[in-house]
This record gives C-alpha cells, structure tokens and sequence, in this order.
C-alpha cells in the first residue's frame, strides 16, 4: 500500500498517466477479488467496507425495484448492517418479515419459500453468523430465489477469505465483503452486483464505479484489500483445517473443565475460527475483564455493539435467555493462534470462571442490600 501514499499518489479516476499507474493497481486488485469469489471484475463495486456494502444492497434493491413490491425476507440473527436498513425501510413503506432460527442459528430454507409474496423483491440471508459461527444453507436458498425471481444478498463478511465462496454456487445476485476481516486494510470493502442486477445508485456524485458509488477511490485500501485477497487465496485452505483443529481442541477442553457450559452455534456447519459458549455461572464482562489481565482477547458479543449494555439479540433469538446471553463469551481465532495459547487460555480460564462466580455472587448481595435498604 505504501507506494500509494505517496509516489503513486495519483487520482485513478484521472486521465493523465500518474493517475493511469492508479487505476492500473486498483483495477488489478478488482479482479483479484472477483476471482476470489468467481465473479466477473465489472461485478465488484468499491465500497468503505461491510455496513455500507450492506446498506448498499438492501436500500439500492429496495429503491429500484419498488414498482414491483415492498416485501423484504430476512432473520432476526442478522448483523445490525442488514437490520437497520431494513428498519429504516419499514418507516418508509417496506414490509419486512424477520424468519426464526432454530437453536443452532440455522434458518430453515422452507420458511424463506412460505414466506415469499407476490411483493417480495428481496431476500437477504447471512452467509456465516459473525457470533455464533453457523453457516446458512445459502445455496437452497439461493435456488428458491431464482425460482421466483426474487434477487437474493447474502452478507459474507464473515465467510469471504475464510472459506471457499463462489456466487454461482450459493446463487446469490448480491454479496458483502469487508476486508479488514481477512487482514486486509479497515475502511474498505466491495458489494458483488451479479450483471442484470437492479439497484439504485447508493452515493450520487461523479461517475466513479460506473455510476453506482460516487466519490474518489480509496486507492490505498484498495491495493491492500487486493494483497490480502491474494494472501487468503494462497493459505485460505490450509488455514481452515489448522483452525478448525484448534477450534475442536478448545470446544473440547472447555467441555472437560468447565461444568454448566454450553457451545452455541452449529456443532459443524461452523466457521473454523468462531467459539461462542454460554456459561451459567460467569459474568461475560467481569470474566472479559480478568481474561484482560492475562493478555488474552475475547468478547460477549459483535464488536459492531460491544458499548451496547442489551444482551445479544443473536443469542436471544437461538433461545437464550437475557441472562444466559450476558453469560457468553465469544472466541476468535486468527492466523497467529497457537496450540500453545489455546493450552493457555484452558488453563487461564477456569480459574477466572471461579473467582468471578463469587464477584458475581457479591454483587448480587450488594445489589439485594441496595434494594432493601
């Protein structure tokens, strides 16, 4: 990326040739994406990450396609990218049905079909929960779609990079990739229009990305969105197998050591790098907190709501209630996890669950005196 700081610092959207070296590199980083995906490189559209990505999708379908219906299909599970645009359409006319998951997070595709109307211009589908880790079946999904010739978004941010993707095969018209999720620069990402697709413009302004999204591109980010897409491509498949193994050896170890736990989420159709477990006698936060101390990182919840005191509206739409969903933890692992700090953290943590058991149990006291008195 560097290079485009500063030497190559031109305007790609400029005729004059320090502009052309720009357009040169962000093209050929647009086509090192598509092939990650198998699309075609005038299908991918530049945007400042995932939430616009989404954003994008939702309202740009809604927008161009309203003469046809209102109707939009989407779940309860979805990231707040996907949700808030489509409570900012409700206000505005749209009609949205939230379908149920089951306890595992996974939707079931014969309630998407039950669901379709005559209205229906949108179905927009997670590819992997960015909590619990469950992989939707986005492929019969996707063919229930093209049945009715419904378009169809799913959010991948979680999947693209990590596992294989391909757009033909999940049959999806839309899909969201951001790339700090797989490395790459924050502040960048893309939205795959399948050709034919109708949406509105979601930014008005110059003509850059063929009209779709105004603005000048953020070339930086876009080299570097492009190297780490070629980076995953390389180690994506090796990389899945070493943390699918980690993943199963601490699932393992914290079923062993830890009485009163559950893990939420699918038992395989999961992200190789997601652990998400329930745990009746902590305190998500006072536990985070003491992990903190140890130099281990993990959280309660999606990083998009982490100051947001409400339990996780994933986990209470699998079932939990309130209080067992500020009882999880959630458990990323990355490129440069060990077997070492996965021994570290089961051995770390079930101490930290037994001294904040008895916090827990004062503060309740504390908070009983409070109310008496």
């Amino acid at each position: 990326m560097l290079p485009y700081f500063s030497s190559a610092f031109g305007n790609p959207s400029t005729l004059y040739s320090y502009g052309q070296e720009a357009r040169k590199a962000v093209e050929e980083a647009r086509s090192k994406i598509a092939s990650l995906i198998n699309a075609q490189s005038e299908e991918i559209v530049f945007t400042s990450g995932g939430t616009e990505a989404d954003n994008f999708a939702i309202k740009g379908v809604a927008y161009a396609n309203e003469h046809k219906g209102n109707h939009i299909i989407t779940t309860p599970i979805e990231h707040h990218a996907v949700i808030e645009p489509c409570k900012f359409l409700e206000k505005r006319g749209f009609s949205v049905t939230y379908l149920p998951v089951d306890n595992q997070g996974l939707v079931d595709p014969q309630d998407i079909k039950n669901a379709i109307t005559d209205k229906t211009i949108l179905i927009s589908i997670m590819h992997a929960n960015n909590e619990v880790g469950t992989i939707e079946p986005i492929s019969a999904i996707g063919k229930i779609a093209k049945e009715r010739g419904i378009i169809f978004h799913t959010d991948a941010v979680q999947t693209v990079g990590h596992i294989p993707v391909d757009v033909d095969k999940l049959g999806v018209d839309l899909l969201s990739i951001s790339a700090h999720k797989f490395y790459g620069p924050k502040g960048i990402g893309a939205l795959y229009i399948r050709k034919g697709t109708k949406l509105a413009p979601f930014i008005h302004g110059g003509a850059q990305e063929k009209g779709q999204r105004a603005g000048t591109e953020n070339t930086p980010g876009i080299i570097g969105f492009g190297k780490a897409v070629e980076i995953a491509m390389e180690e994506m498949t090796k990389e899945g197998t070493r943390l699918s193994h980690l993943r199963d050896k601490f699932i393992k170890g914290l079923l062993e050591q830890i009485e009163q736990i559950q893990v939420n989420g699918h038992p395989t159709k999961r992200l190789p790098n997601n652990v998400n477990v329930t745990i009746d006698s902590a305190r998500a936060d006072l536990v985070l907190l003491n992990l903190e101390t140890e130099w281990i990182y993990a959280s309660s919840g999606s990083a998009c709501s982490s100051s947001n005191p409400e339990p996780s509206h994933v986990l209470l739409a699998l079932g939990l209630s309130p209080e067992q969903a500020r009882s999880s933890l959630r458990f990323t692992l990355g490129r440069e996890t060990t077997e070492s700090d996965i021994e570290r953290v089961l051995e770390v943590l079930p101490r930290i669950i037994d001294k904040t058991a008895v916090m827990s149990e004062l503060l309740k006291g504390m908070a009983r005196r409070s109310r008496c008195c």
